[in-house]
């Protein structure tokens, strides 16, 4: 097999990267503690050094390689989503279930050698896929997990940028400490807990000023500094999905499924995306929303919080975070966005109360899109009731 070009890291920022990952983010691994560390075989000198970690901590680390053609480890690979089956997508190996089950913590390390390898599927394949592996996406929500980005030249391609130059701005951003972007976000947090709503003013480029209102009264704050995604900053929470009304204009490129979707319309009525468009992959983008109901409707509000990420690059991982951005998502809520606990009895009455009055939304997708609300961006003005934040150096501000 031809040796992959790898990225030169030196092996003291491999190693500052994963202790980030594995004791800020995971919170330290115990004795007994078995850790999946999942992604491809390009990214292996940081998973190597992860599962080097987790065995002298005294943890099991389960290595997940992923074949080329599987995006993120789906549980299946883009082969058998283009010539499976229903049933076959369907009949998952018990062996593959136990897996995700019996894990404890989780490290999913993103780098692809060759994305054009799954992004040849059609959007029903595309569909049939993301609901096959909806259950384990799930069970890696429910338990303590964190995913990072390792760059490669097919990334370093798509973003338009030297291989080089991507490898420095990615470890740079990777083996900086997250801690501080905690006290920004907590400066916005009681804003977001005791507010009702949030309304993004958006210009579209015909020039006309439109406005989205979220329902936020039944959410809470969620923080994120470095504990879900690395790099990281955002302060997000989950709308209710019945109550999403208005337009919007989204004017960030995101990469999925191997496809760029830029420039995307919505106009939602009662929660529901009742009309959209993109001016570049709106097929793709048609394929996201048309998966199931809830993907008609929004499972994220966000605020873009690391002024370190000043170029706003595709990979969805990147451009969310950056400083002085918003996102909404297509698809599923976050369970905590509701609760402090999801796991403990009251939180799951509570969000059994919430599904079943259509707060909560269930989805086989959750795709953030993104809108620049800094200088030239389509952001025009957002507002938490009737706070309207700005942004300065980089970073949301309630002035």
């Amino acid at each position: 097999m031809p040796r992959m070009q790898e990225p030169r890291i030196d092996a003291a920022d491999l190693e500052t990267w994963a202790k980030i990952l594995l004791d800020h983010s995971l919170g330290g691994i115990a004795s007994g503690e078995r850790v999946m560390i999942k992604g491809e075989r390009i990214c292996w000198p940081l998973m190597a050094v992860l599962e080097r970690c987790v065995a002298q901590a005294g943890g099991l680390p389960d290595v997940c390689l992923v074949p080329p053609n599987n995006e993120r480890g789906r549980v299946w690979s883009a082969t058998m989503a283009a010539l499976g089956t229903s049933e076959q997508l369907h009949a998952v190996p018990e062996w593959h279930r136990a897996r995700y089950e019996c894990m404890s913590k989780y490290i999913e390390v993103l780098g692809a050698e060759d994305p054009a390898s799954y992004a040849s599927l059609s959007p029903a394949q595309s569909q049939a896929l993301a609901s096959a592996d909806r259950p384990f996406v799930n069970r890696r929500l429910a338990s303590n997990w964190v995913i990072t980005l390792f760059p490669t030249p097919a990334f370093a391609s798509m973003e338009g940028l030297p291989f080089e130059e991507y490898v420095r701005f990615l470890v740079r951003a990777s083996t900086t400490d997250p801690r501080p972007l905690q006290e920004a976000e907590q400066r916005l947090a009681p804003l977001f807990d005791k507010g009702r709503s949030v309304r993004l003013i958006t210009r579209s480029p015909q020039g006309r000023e439109l406005c989205l209102t979220l329902d936020i009264a039944q959410s809470r704050a969620v923080l994120s500094y470095g504990m879900r995604n690395f790099p990281d900053g955002e302060i997000f929470t989950s709308p209710d999905a019945r109550r999403s009304a208005g337009e919007i204009f989204l004017d960030l490129p995101v990469h999925y499924s191997g496809h760029d979707i830029a420039g995307i319309y919505l106009r939602l009525v009662q929660g529901r995306i009742v009309e959209y468009s993109a001016a570049q992959g709106e097929k793709h983008l048609a394929a996201i929303i048309e998966t199931d109901e809830g993907s008609h409707r929004l499972g994220e509000i966000a605020l873009g919080m690391n002024p370190g990420l000043e170029r706003a690059l595709k990979h969805p991982l990147l451009v969310e975070k950056v400083g002085g951005t918003a996102h909404i998502a297509i698809g599923q809520s976050y369970e905590e966005s509701f609760v402090l606990d999801p796991s403990s009895e009251v939180g799951k009455q509570r969000l059994a109360t919430l599904e079943a009055e259509g707060v909560f939304n269930n989805s086989a997708q959750h795709v953030d899109i993104v809108t620049d609300f800094r200088p030239g961006g389509a952001g025009q003005h957002l507002f938490v009731d009737d706070c309207e934040l700005v942004v300065r150096g980089g970073v949301w501000v309630a002035p």
